[in-house]
């Protein structure tokens, strides 16, 4: 394998990386900020919810990964003669030395306690010995590996109110459902029927194969699934979905029951609770590096 690189200018970064994919052969094609680590390095990522500060890099390296020198050799030579390439750079080609990618990826995940005795644990791993009740995750293509705040509280709440219930909830919803982490909690401490919604096929298709993986049955679907009310409704997004869906959220909790937020800063804590006013009385039950968990009980 070689590499590569070249130094791009803002606003021909999407331009290069889409000839050099679609035209030129690359395997692969990775940016990132030029000036990263020094004083002109700039952000272009907002908080969640907010618009991001800029659109692109001022100066950007726009990496490309070939199966042989030749073919970077060739597109390098074949892009930087093109009309619409000016003002980019060749800063280098380089072989990539072979390494066991499996490998090095699944060393970034390691076990994650959620409690003392509930634990997220990668398949690669054995359990460890203080773990009386395991989800067995990989990371895959949707969000919700245990590693966010958001999901971890969510998994936090879980466990910990279903101790403190007499009988479990008959039926759940997990409304954005990403990898199905929360709707695979809720079954395994004792919830009836779960069901699992998103937006994304990509979502749904790994919600079912976790579920299979950890021995639960969730029905996972797209969100015209989610019929009725629910004795426990899950939904860990973002701030402005979750306004948005204040009426469509609150409408499947079945009195009594219980409605868990997550994907909330800190400082959106009183828009929701406005946005949610009129259906119920949302109150923090959580806090983890500047993330909240709001809750509430349906009357």
């Amino acid at each position: 394998m070689f590499e590569l690189a070249l130094l791009v200018p803002e606003n021909h970064v999407e331009w290069a990386s889409d000839a050099l994919i679609d035209r030129l052969g690359a395997l692969s094609v990775s940016v990132e900020d030029a000036d990263a680590g020094t004083a002109q390095e700039s952000a272009i990522f907002g908080e969640p919810g907010l618009p991001a500060p800029a659109q692109g890099w001022r100066h950007s390296t726009v990496t490309a990964l070939f199966e042989a020198e030749s073919d970077a050799v060739a597109a390098a030579s074949e892009l930087l003669e093109e009309d619409d390439a000016a003002g980019i750079r060749q800063q280098s080609i380089t072989p990539v030395p072979d390494a066991d990618w499996v490998r090095l990826t699944q060393s970034q995940f390691e076990p994650i306690a959620i409690t003392p005795a509930f634990w997220i644990v990668p398949s690669w791993h054995a359990p460890p010995a203080a773990a009386r009740c395991v989800i067995r995750l990989d990371p895959g293509l949707a969000f919700g590996t245990g590693t966010h705040p958001t999901t971890r509280m969510c998994l936090r709440w879980i466990a910990r109110q279903a101790t403190l219930r007499k009988t479990p909830w008959p039926r759940a919803l997990d409304y954005g459902c990403g990898s199905g982490i929360l709707a695979i909690a809720a079954a395994l401490f004792g919830a009836g029927r779960v069901q699992a919604v998103d937006i994304d096929p990509a979502a749904i298709e790994s919600t079912r194969a976790n579920a299979a993986a950890n021995g639960v049955i969730v029905d996972a679907a797209m969100p015209d699934a989610a019929q009725g009310r629910f004795d426990l409704v899950l939904a860990n997004i973002l701030a402005t979905p979750l306004k948005l869906l204040a009426p469509v959220l609150s409408a499947h909790v079945a009195p009594g029951g219980d409605l868990v937020l997550a994907g909330i800063l800190e400082r959106q804590a009183d828009e929701l609770a406005a946005a949610y006013a009129p259906h119920c009385a949302l109150e923090i039950a959580d806090r983890d590096d500047g993330w909240i968990l709001m809750t509430a009980r349906a009357a």
